[in-house]
């Protein structure tokens, strides 16, 4: 990420930041983001389950960097994480609907065990704003469109309900405890240093891998599903804006996170192919379980109560992901 996007005014010098999952992927460009822009203090909690050493060491160049390799599982852990901070980013969860429905105690214990100790640590800490991911998934099957925050369906996986408990514990600790809480509905992130690998990984990293290695691609049902995919620097402005909000009216809300335009997988494939100047074909098999058909966010409650505004739209952060792999892959 570089500079020419600036998300906020304050001089951040004299502000200490934790940010769980920082070694992760949205993590480490919100640490990163940081650390450019002068903040006093960027702590990163990991336990390296989904972090990369690649992305730490990006962060190490800086003399504010901390790093506590650690698990939300642990309460003391996340104590000792809040320690002397202002402001909490809480990116750390285990992300996946198809690996939910494999794994649902684990995303539970780490998504909603982790959270609440995040949540009671950041209260007995005093921290300012503590923000935290979401996800669209919790809109279940709610068939709508655009997605509106008020209007939510049944959960289709695991990992939907433990982001919408999340969001239900987040509001009992505002209203309980004081603790000023902001959540990020995310759609379908994306962006450099997004993992290609695994059982797990992302479509676009995916797709971006496949081509350029000229392995197969896979496409999941007919192609047609939508998305509203949404560039790694849009989910850093709303984290920044948001720990740093004065606006009373702002906390204790979830808001979407999207850019508020979706595009359907075969388009998204043939954008790939088209930038890469590839001509292979997609091979396509069934639908996951868990899948919502289609997806597009209404973001105007975060441009209203945040100010947020989508710095990067769907081609030009696509082509900037797929000069970032073909780099990494030296291709």
């Amino acid at each position: 990420m570089g500079n020419e996007n600036i998300f906020h005014e304050k001089d951040l010098s004299s502000y200490h930041f934790l940010v769980t999952g920082g070694a992760g992927f949205i993590g480490s460009h919100i640490a990163e983001y940081l650390l450019k822009n002068n903040a006093g203090k960027v702590r990163v909690l990991d336990n390296m389950l989904n972090g990369f050493e690649s992305n730490l060491d990006l962060l190490r160049k800086y003399s504010a960097f901390e790093f506590i390799e650690g698990d939300i599982r642990n309460l003391e852990t996340c104590k000792r994480a809040c320690h002397d901070i202002h402001f909490v980013s809480h990116q750390a969860a285990m992300g996946s609907v198809p690996r939910s429905i494999k794994e649902p105690f684990n995303t539970n214990d780490i998504n909603v065990g982790g959270f609440v100790n995040m949540l009671h640590a950041a209260v007995e800490c005093q921290v300012g704003n503590f923000v935290y991911a979401s996800s669209s998934s919790v809109y279940g099957d709610e068939t709508t469109l655009p997605k509106v925050e008020s209007k939510i369906g049944n959960c289709l996986s695991p990992y939907a309900v433990s982001k919408r408990a999340d969001e239900l514990y987040a509001d009992v600790f505002s209203k309980i405890y004081n603790l000023r809480t902001i959540g990020f509905r995310y759609f379908n992130i994306f962006g450099p240093r997004q993992d290609p690998d695994g059982p797990y990984a992302a479509v676009i990293p995916l797709f971006v891998k496949g081509l350029l290695q000229n392995t197969p691609v896979y496409i999941n049902g007919n192609g047609q599903q939508t998305r509203d995919f949404t560039f790694v620097d849009n989910a850093v402005q709303i984290n920044i804006k948001a720990m740093l909000t004065e606006n009373a009216a702002a906390v204790n809300k979830v808001y979407n996170v999207a850019v508020g335009e979706n595009f359907s997988i075969n388009y998204l494939f043939e954008s790939v192919r088209k930038y890469l100047n590839n001509s292979a074909e997609a091979n396509y098999r069934a639908s996951r379980d868990g899948d919502v058909q289609n997806s597009l966010a209404d973001i105007s409650l975060a441009k209203q109560l945040l100010g947020y505004s989508p710095s990067v739209k769907f081609n030009e952060g696509l082509h900037s992901t797929i000069d970032f792999f073909r780099k990494a892959f030296q291709i």
